[in-house]
């Protein structure tokens, strides 16, 4: 899983439709940086330095893997974007969409092209009085004084006035509030537990991830599959059994669903690919003695990669137990994924087709993956 960043942002505009512009620059921040959390009020503030319109500012919470430059450049691109020309001076002047950068983590960036925590941050209340709406116990990296201290202890004399109107999250376009459970499936290698601990992130789940990593059987499965298939699917049985047992029977008030990187029934399609035929029957009566009770997913997505792909990752990612896994074995796999799918009638399923994606690296794809999923 890739490491996110959180970085706070200040946006300003003093011309033409200036909460409009304010709204684009979210929404293109989400669409290019990363997943905007938290959104701040509007604040109406008079151009300071220079003669002009007065100022619509807010500040934003996103969380970005995009490294401090690739940020700043992004940024700039947005500006360029929405019309905001390059000074012609070194005076101050009116602009469509204003970008800065005030927090990134909390790291000190001095380089001749970005300087973070901003320099003048504490001396603007235009910057510190969004900013404390959706930071306010954050501690200023060098001064160590959190945003609601800065604020108290800011001089500027400017008038912040904050506005009625709400700047709105682009987040909020995707609804997963009809699902209390959402089961990320996929062959091996198809990256589910990577979406499911992305979506976690993002929209406020809980995450529940299979926990196959200390399984002392899996190694020996891929060096002797047929002595040790059976030991190794009932051990994964038990597993499952108590873990989804436990994890759904836990109630987090604080997050708005559950999301899991397996479904339980991957057992019976595993299974059947590794064992024989009479131990297949005998492992699955024991699966519908063991999860009859168990709760089912209201969502079901599963993962198509095709096994060129899945090799690739599963080289990438270098368990070396992994290492010996042949073509015949994936495709039997999603073979078995595949026809337990078309014989569902309580789940209900989506087959989104990844192949030619990767929404790790690639923030579009990555919200075409969700827009597939909400569809």
């Amino acid at each position: 899983m890739t490491p996110t960043n959180t970085v706070y942002i200040a946006l300003g505009s003093n011309k033409g439709n200036r909460l409009q512009y304010l709204q684009d620059a979210i929404n293109t921040v989400f669409e290019k940086i990363g997943t905007v959390h938290k959104i701040s009020k509007v604040y109406e503030t008079p151009a300071v330095g220079f003669e002009g319109e007065d100022f619509y500012n807010a500040c934003i919470k996103v969380e970005t893997v995009l490294k401090p430059k690739k940020l700043l450049k992004m940024l700039k691109q947005i500006e360029s974007n929405l019309g905001r020309s390059t000074k012609k001076s070194d005076t101050y002047e009116s602009r469509e969409i204003d970008l800065d950068i005030l927090y990134y983590n909390d790291d000190v960036i001095n380089e001749a092209s970005l300087l973070v925590p901003h320099p003048a941050m504490h001396l603007r209340r235009f910057v510190l009085a969004p900013l404390s709406d959706i930071a306010r116990d954050v501690k200023h990296p060098v001064f160590q004084k959190t945003v609601n201290e800065l604020l108290e202890d800011c001089k500027g004399e400017s008038k912040v006035n904050p506005i009625k109107i709400w700047l709105k999250n682009p987040k909020n376009g995707f609804d997963f509030g009809n699902y209390n459970f959402i089961a990320i499936e996929g062959n091996i290698g198809a990256g589910k537990t990577s979406l499911a601990n992305k979506i976690a992130q993002d929209f406020n789940a809980k995450l529940i991830l299979e926990r196959f990593a200390d399984n002392p059987f899996l190694p020996k499965f891929y060096k002797e599959p047929e002595r040790y298939a059976f030991t190794l699917e009932m051990s994964f049985l038990a597993d499952r059994y108590q873990q989804i047992s436990d994890d759904l029977s836990q109630l987090d008030l604080f997050k708005d669903f559950m999301v899991s990187d397996y479904d339980v029934h991957k057992s019976l399609i595993f299974s059947k690919v590794t064992l024989a035929d009479d131990e297949f029957r005998l492992y699955r009566k024991l699966f519908y003695l063991v999860y009859k009770d168990i709760a089912r997913p209201d969502l079901y997505v599963y993962l198509y990669q095709n096994t060129e792909r899945l090799q690739a990752n599963i080289k990438k990612r270098g368990r070396k137990y992994e290492s010996d896994i042949q073509d015949e074995y994936l495709e039997k796999i999603n073979a078995g994924y595949l026809n337990f799918l078309r014989n569902q009638t309580e789940l209900k399923v989506k087959i989104i087709d990844i192949s030619d994606k990767d929404f790790v690296k690639d923030r579009e794809d990555y919200l075409w993956l969700l827009r597939e999923i909400n569809a």
